[in-house]
């Protein structure tokens, strides 16, 4: 195959699972040769959150300043479809031989771009399909995908979906992790990481996704009211959380569980919410962890589950597709998301030295057989079939 241009358009260049996902495909790509720059509307001018060993464009990407459209999701997604259109508006700008979207921003930007006739087709990958109430950013969503030229999906069961719903075909590329980047041997600057955010004794329990319903994070505090009852030093941490989407109203009731059940948020408290971490940190912080609590009702793949057992972390995680594709039973501890008690009873069993050793070395196992690689050469068919031939004029 031809080393190949290929403009991969992710939502935003903060710490969310979708956009490590571009700038790892985007690493592994171009190792093998091709030429991946991945692209994301930045609003803030900082870039992405971490370095990249591949060509990233931080997207000029406008402020709202009507206060009051920029209070709602649909108008921020609006923006940010419009600074891809404004970013790409040029048939320089679009010489490129594949463009990649992973979102529907960057999908509608790039459908829109198909009918100036400025690309000849996107490829798409489907994370995983949200439930809009507002019909805008539903339709959005869909048209995002159907007027994709080839679909892709991290799991089964969003290939399913699509072949149901939409009546069309995805392949299954996966996803990956860097095992140089996450080890389960400590490093010096975990001490560091402890401190930072007053983590004692433990056990500390780690949710990564920030308040967000589909990640369950009220059920994650309530089954870990009931665990703290049996270990009284334990801490819950709460890593992450940017978002475009408005979680405020979720967000406003976790805090709300978390004071019925007495629970202190803040540095050193039981519950720690860091927001977004430094990349460099997040491995220490998977290591000081004594397991990840992962009990989502939705997700595409659930990268930070690969990320955790590469740490030699314990899992949690939903007894729900797609976790039960990649993981088998011995390789993490399976729950009802719906059941606290299940939950706590998981974050019991994570703590009891035989179990933790079983999990560990499962774990290690199960993330060693997923590389970048192995996801970006299974990209390769998908980008053939949509490359611009190079004798294809670009059309102003």
């Amino acid at each position: 195959m031809r080393p190949l241009r290929v403009a991969i358009l992710t939502h935003s260049t903060n710490p969310r699972g979708g956009v490590a996902h571009c700038l790892a495909l985007a690493e592994a790509l171009c190792a093998l040769g091709h030429e991946a720059v991945v692209h994301a509307p930045d609003p803030d001018g900082n870039g992405f959150f971490r370095s990249a060993a591949c060509p990233t464009v931080p997207v000029a990407a406008r402020t709202i300043t009507d206060k009051a459209a920029a209070g709602t999701t649909a108008e921020r997604v609006r923006a940010r479809i419009n600074d891809y259109l404004r970013h790409f508006a040029s048939p320089a700008a679009c010489d490129f031989d594949v463009f990649h979207a992973h979102d529907g921003i960057g999908g509608n930007a790039l459908a829109t771009l198909r009918h100036r006739r400025l690309i000849p087709g996107f490829v798409r990958t489907v994370h995983h399909v949200d439930s809009f109430a507002d019909p805008l950013l539903a339709e959005w969503q869909d048209r995002s995908i159907r007027e994709a030229k080839r679909l892709l999906c991290v799991s089964r069961v969003w290939a399913d979906w699509i072949r149901d719903d939409l009546g069309t075909e995805a392949d299954i590329v996966g996803n990956g992790v860097d095992l140089s980047v996450y080890r389960p041997e400590p490093a010096r600057t975990d001490a560091g990481i402890r401190e930072r955010w007053g983590l004692g004794p433990g056990p500390i329990v780690l949710a990564v996704g920030g308040f967000e319903e589909r990640k369950n994070t009220a059920g994650i505090i309530a089954a870990f009211a009931r665990f703290r009852e049996r270990h009284p030093a334990a801490q819950l941490v709460v890593a992450g959380g940017a978002s475009l989407l408005d979680h405020a109203p979720y967000r406003a009731r976790c805090r709300a569980a978390l004071a019925a059940a007495g629970l202190a948020l803040g540095p050193g408290a039981a519950v720690i919410e860091t927001g977004p971490v430094p990349q460099g940190d997040m491995p220490g912080l998977y290591r000081i962890a004594d397991m990840l609590a992962f009990p989502s009702w939705k997700e595409g793949f659930g990268l930070c589950v690969l990320e955790a057992m590469a740490s030699g972390t314990p899992v949690i995680v939903s007894r729900l597709a797609p976790f039960t594709e990649y993981l088998a039973p011995c390789d993490a501890l399976f729950v009802d998301p719906a059941e606290s008690g299940d939950i706590a009873d998981a974050m019991d069993a994570a703590t009891m030295p035989e179990r933790r050793s079983r999990l560990r070395a499962a774990g290690l196992a199960r993330a060693a057989a997923h590389s970048w690689r192995a996801c970006a050469e299974r990209h390769l068919p998908a980008y053939a079939a949509c490359a611009r031939p190079r004798q294809e004029p670009i059309h102003a």
